[in-house]
């Protein structure tokens, strides 16, 4: 993992004088006030360091882009109004009509449909490709492929991806490669070290990690972060300075959060492997993962999730999530709080039977965010869901 100073103190005192502060304070305006027309010409030709509008930029906001982008390890970061935000930002800026995006098939809903239905009407073709084709692309590559956008760990099935062998491929070929790294977080794999050109990160799971968040991130080189932030001004999509705040404030404690996620999804997946009521528990981090070898060699913890294939298909698995008394009932991940969803009603929601299978996805799936309380706790109350 990151030190936890990185997240600690970057981007955090900001110059009130004699006095800095020790947190980050809420700078909840609109727009900000120049002393002269000067002034105003030269914060427009870059010669005066200042804010002009809170949709290009604002204090509070950028001074939590900087810790982002220093727990990623990147040179720098954008915050969103959503993961979608950043998702769609990133596709309409870095893609042109007549370019391709190669893109996995097992992939968020909400990315899926956004490169499948929106970017169709920008004449950006797009081809969904396999993982066995994610780990052999020199032969996948087209003359008109400019980006591979992938995840991994994958949403809910937790398939890994080699992502220095796809970033490599990628480098030698000239396209950008793109990695949305929220199932994981920059704590438990560091993409940017690995030469990922791009990576996302829906901010409202592991980065804020109390479910009182919505937002996302994009952190890479400078080269690669300046067209988005210009794009982002056009958009609009830039994050508000209460939640930037919130976010700031909980990145603080990530480290110990995200070490303690990792233990507690560990200690359920391992108890529940070959259980009588399950069909599969899908968790890198067991040694019966097909993709664990990959996880091990680029993961220092597997993550928060796991999923759960539940026995009598999508009876058994809304039977499972009827009962669950302990773990609620909600969409999303990465917070405090153990939640549970069903991936067909929610992130796979509206995908057919068809897009289904390519994805890894069964309808007897139960993706759980496994959280913080006492994983004892946890066990019991899946072992009563799960009973007769």
């Amino acid at each position: 993992m990151k030190p936890a100073t990185n997240l600690i103190h970057a981007g955090e005192s900001v110059d009130t004088g004699a006095t800095p502060s020790l947190t980050t304070p809420i700078y909840e305006t609109s727009t900000f006030v120049f002393d002269s027309v000067a002034d105003v010409i030269k914060y427009q030709e870059g010669k005066l360091n200042g804010y002009l509008y809170s949709r290009y930029e604002n204090p509070t906001v950028v001074a939590v882009e900087q810790k982002v982008a220093a727990v990623d390890g990147a040179e720098a970061a954008l915050l969103f109004s959503s993961g979608m935000a950043a998702i769609s930002t990133a596709l309409l800026t870095l893609l042109k009509p007549g370019d391709e995006i190669l893109c996995s098939a097992a992939i968020y809903g909400g990315t899926f449909h956004i490169i499948e239905d929106l970017m169709a009407r920008f004449g950006v073709d797009r081809r969904f490709v396999t993982l066995e084709q994610l780990a052999d692309l020199a032969p996948v590559f087209g003359a008109k492929t400019k980006m591979v956008w992938f995840e991994s760990p994958i949403n809910p099935t937790l398939r890994c991806v080699d992502v220095r062998k796809v970033a490599a491929a990628c480098r030698k070929a000239g396209v950008m490669s793109v990695i949305d790294n929220t199932f994981a977080s920059a704590l438990n794999q560091p993409v940017a070290s690995m030469g990922i050109d791009l990576a996302m990160q829906s901010a409202t799971k592991y980065l804020n990690g109390h479910s009182d968040v919505t937002g996302g991130a994009l952190s890479g080189a400078k080269s690669v972060i300046a067209p988005l932030s210009k794009a982002r001004r056009l958009l609009g999509g830039i994050m508000d300075p209460l939640p930037a705040f919130a976010l700031g404030r909980g990145m603080k404690t990530m480290p110990l959060r995200v070490a303690q996620h990792n233990a507690n999804a560990l200690a359920v997946a391992r108890h529940f492997e070959g259980h009588p009521a399950l069909e599969r528990v899908y968790y890198p981090g067991l040694e019966s993962h097909p993709d664990h070898a990959i996880a091990k060699a680029q993961m220092s913890g597997f993550g928060g999730v796991v999923t759960i294939d539940v026995k009598d298909g999508k009876d058994g698995a809304f039977r499972v999530f009827d009962r669950l008394k302990v773990i609620k009932r909600a969409a999303s991940l990465g917070g405090v709080e153990s939640i549970c969803s069903l991936p067909i009603l929610t992130s796979q929601y509206g995908l057919t039977d068809e897009e289904l299978v390519a994805a890894g996805v069964s309808k007897g799936m139960v993706r759980m965010s496994i959280g913080l309380e006492d994983a004892s706790d946890l066990i019991a109350d899946l072992e009563q869901a799960l009973a007769p």
